[in-house]
């Protein structure tokens, strides 16, 4: 098998007997028969909240080892029907994206860099033994819930439509095994302002008794197991009054990885961006990867490098490092004031927000919502 259908020379998939690309899928649609009236829909859109309110329609395709993808489908939103022994309630075989739909003032629907977000799950499919879906097909997936659920957009500042592709291992088995019938379905749910009152620094907690990933686990795929194993941590963030958790690498308990779901970048006071290397235990982030070319474009000199707490600590305390923030999907740049550990903390509560991640936060979000040109060729049109 190869990827030539993608150009994802990265991702070899010739020893997984489970991976294979399609082209080009035919999609049926059945438009719901009882989607919400617009009354409700815009009471919805108006107070969104993040994640808590689903679209109308969702995408579905499914895979078998011997026929590959097929049925490609819009269908009304629902639950899914799972055999109890499906391999992924046992086994975990699962993996999960994240994107946005923004609504333009001319009323176009478009999305931000969705070939990165495919590529990326196809990199966590061959992590995960589950089947790759093609890069074309994936963004496809994405427009054809689109052409159903437009109206679910929301059109006021800093709203958007989250995008949610995600595959799972529907084969009825016990036995550990790479499934041979998958499932991958996309669900949309508008979301808000992820700041209420406006961007606000944080404080994050450094969680030093446990870690993400290791070397050679699962930590650069986007895969719910990572996730599920920081839900702990992230409530004792909670109980010492943080918003996040910092996690360290799983070998040495030295370097900094990333937030709970969330990349992380230190500012020098010469204007470098410092931001830890994608490791293999650190998910290379979409924003982070947009930000820093931003950056670039700026003239700032970019690090991509193994970054210490202690070169957090006397930097903060020389004024070496002049600003921290968190970015990722949902809140795009998060400021952080502090970090706080059972033994020490970093910074203050009352920190401001940085100048350059605001300012860099600005500059993406005027790209994805159409406010200013797009310079790389970062967004693609669903409406059409």
């Amino acid at each position: 098998m190869t990827t030539a259908d993608t150009g994802t020379a990265d991702v070899n998939t010739a020893d997984i007997n489970t991976a294979t690309a399609t082209f080009a899928l035919a999609f049926a649609r059945t438009p719901s028969t009882s989607t919400r009236a617009e009354a409700e829909r815009e009471a919805i859109l108006a107070n969104p909240g993040f994640g808590q309110h689903f679209t109308d329609h969702m995408v579905a395709i499914d895979w078998t080892v011997d026929g590959g993808w097929a049925d490609a489908r819009v269908v009304p939103y629902g639950p899914l029907q799972l055999d109890p022994s499906s391999a992924v309630l046992h086994y975990a075989q699962e993996i999960f994206e994240g994107l946005k739909a923004y609504r333009h003032a001319d009323d176009s629907i478009w999305t931000f860099r969705p070939e990165r977000n495919a590529l990326r799950m196809r990199r966590s499919a061959q992590r995960l033994a589950l089947p790759q879906l093609s890069v074309e097909d994936f963004i496809e997936s994405l427009k054809q819930l689109i052409a159903l659920d437009k109206a679910w957009v929301p059109g006021a500042a800093e709203t958007s439509l989250y995008l949610r592709p995600f595959m799972i291992a529907n084969e009825s088995f016990l036995g550990v095994r790479p499934a041979q019938r998958v499932a991958y379905y996309v669900i949309a749910s508008p979301a808000g302002s992820y700041f209420a009152n406006g961007v606000a620094p944080v404080s994050i907690w450094l969680s030093t008794d446990y870690s993400r990933a290791g070397r050679g686990g699962t930590g650069s795929a986007k895969f719910g197991g990572n996730y599920a194993a920081s839900l702990l941590p992230q409530a004792i963030a909670y109980e010492n009054g943080c918003a996040q958790v910092l996690f360290l690498d799983g070998e040495t308990g030295t370097h900094i990885d990333e937030l709970g779901g969330m990349n992380i970048v230190f500012v020098h006071k010469d204007g470098t961006l410092v931001t830890p290397r994608l490791s293999g235990s650190i998910l290379d982030g979409v924003t982070r990867d947009s930000l820093l070319q931003l950056a670039r474009d700026r003239g700032h000199a970019v690090e991509e490098r193994d970054v210490t707490v202690d070169e957090w600590r006397e930097g903060i305390a020389s004024g070496e490092i002049t600003e921290v923030f968190a970015c990722g999907t949902a809140a795009v740049v998060t400021p952080i004031a502090q970090l706080k550990s059972k033994d020490f903390t970093i910074g203050s509560a009352d920190a401001p927000a940085g100048e350059l991640a605001m300012s860099l936060r600005q500059e993406l979000t005027d790209i994805q919502y159409g406010r200013i040109p797009d310079r790389h060729g970062w967004l693609v049109r669903l409406d059409v």
